[in-house]
Formats: structure tokens, C-alpha cells, sequence
């Protein structure tokens, strides 16, 4: 059984940044997995964020992260990480690792694997 747990999050003022991590409890995730975080704020639906494969050859943002948060891997830690930059208030949220065997996917759905969740709140 695969458990993720993601850590990193807090508060933080509009501007600042934020580095998530999400670890996995297996040893090795073949190149064959894809990861993803995702954001849930209260009262609204959960949303992708940004999504890697594991091999690292192809990521995805949305278009309200984009330049703005960096994912990334370190396969030697089976760990993946959310690098948050200029964050808005808007960016207030639960946030979530998921991991699918396939390809990266917006859709939450379609991931088999989820960490427990991490709070961002950013203040104005």
C-alpha cells in the first residue's frame, strides 16, 4: 500500500513563498507513475495544480500557478515537491499529492494514491 505525506505548508503573507513535499512510503515508483498536487479551498471543488511525470519529462501548471509555483521530483527520495512563489490570498488552501499510474491527469478521479493534505493560508 502506497501512503503519501505531504508537509510544508502554513502561513504566510501575500508575496512570500512556500515549499511543499510529498514522500512516498514505497521504495521505487517506476517512470511509469505520474503525480500531481491539488488545492481544495472551502466551499469549492478540488483543483489541479500542477502535475509531473515521474521520469520528470513532462509537467503542467494551471493557468492561475503558472509562473508562479515550480513542481519538481527527486527520485533518489521518492519525494515531490511544490515550490510556491508569490503567493495570493487566492492560494489559500488544502493542499494535495496524488499519484496515478499513467500519465498526468487534471482530474482528481483519476488518481489512485492521496497524502492527507497540508494548509496553505496566505494572508493580505
Amino acid at each position: 500500500q502506497v501512503q503519501l505525506v505531504e508537509s510544508g505548508g502554513g502561513l504566510v503573507q501575500a508575496g512570500g513563498s512556500l515549499r511543499l513535499s510529498c514522500a512516498a512510503s514505497v521504495r521505487t515508483f517506476s517512470s511509469s507513475y505520474a503525480w500531481g498536487w491539488f488545492r481544495q479551498a472551502p466551499g469549492k471543488e478540488r483543483e489541479v495544480v500542477a502535475a509531473i511525470t515521474w521520469s520528470g519529462g513532462s509537467t503542467a501548471y494551471a493557468d492561475s500557478v503558472k509562473g508562479r509555483f515550480t513542481i519538481s521530483r527527486d527520485t533518489a527520495k521518492n519525494t515531490v515537491y511544490l515550490q510556491m512563489s508569490s503567493l495570493e490570498p487566492e492560494d489559500t488552501a488544502v493542499y494535495y499529492c496524488a499519484a496515478r499510474y499513467g500519465h498526468t491527469s487534471s482530474q482528481p478521479g483519476r488518481y489512485n494514491y492521496w497524502g492527507q493534505g497540508t494548509q496553505v493560508t496566505v494572508s493580505s
